[in-house]
C-alpha cells in the first residue's frame, strides 16, 4: 500500500471536513474544512487538494442511520460524491460514518477545547476519524471497495 495518500471528506450542511492519510495510507490527519456552498467551488476546492497533495483515492463518509439505512441526508452526500467523481480521475469511495462527528467532538472537549475552537476543527477531526476507521478496515478487509462508478461523459 505504499505511495497510496487517500483523503477523506465528511460532508456537511454548511462545512466540509478533509483528512488525508500518510503516503502508506496507515495514519489519517485532519487537514482542512472547507465551504460546502456553493457545491461547485467546494468541488474545485476538492480537486486542487487532491492534484497537490497526490492523492490516489477519495473516502466520502456515508451518513447512514444508526440501522445502517440511507436517509435524506446520506442521499444529499452520495449526490455530492457522485459529482466529485465525476470531476476527478481517481476512485471515489462511500464509507459509514455513524458516530464519527459526535466522537470528533468528545475527543476535542476532552482535550478541553473552548466551544468556538471545537466548531473550527469538528469537521476535519470527523473527517480523520473516517479515514482512519476506512484505512483501519482496508487493512484488515482489502478486497471490500464501496468505490463509485465515474461517468463517461
Amino acid at each position: 500500500m505504499n505511495d497510496q495518500i487517500i483523503l477523506a471528506l465528511d460532508v456537511g450542511e454548511r462545512r466540509i471536513g478533509v483528512a488525508i492519510s500518510d503516503a502508506d495510507a496507515r495514519i489519517a490527519a485532519p487537514l482542512t474544512t472547507i465551504n460546502a456552498h456553493p457545491p461547485e467551488r467546494a468541488i474545485a476546492q476538492i480537486v486542487r487538494l487532491v492534484q497537490e497533495r497526490g492523492v490516489s483515492r477519495v473516502v466520502v463518509g456515508l451518513p447512514l442511520t444508526m440501522r445502517g439505512e440511507r436517509g435524506p441526508q446520506a442521499e444529499v452526500v452520495q449526490r455530492f460524491a457522485d459529482t466529485l467523481s465525476s470531476a476527478l480521475s481517481c476512485p471515489v469511495e462511500m464509507f459509514d460514518e455513524r458516530l464519527t462527528s459526535v466522537a470528533a467532538e468528545q475527543m476535542l472537549r476532552n482535550l478541553g477545547l473552548k466551544p468556538a475552537k471545537i466548531k473550527a476543527q469538528i469537521d476535519q477531526v470527523a473527517a480523520s476519524i473516517i479515514l482512519q476507521d476506512y484505512l483501519d478496515a482496508r487493512r484488515s478487509n482489502p478486497n471490500r471497495s464501496h468505490e463509485l462508478p465515474h461517468s463517461s461523459d
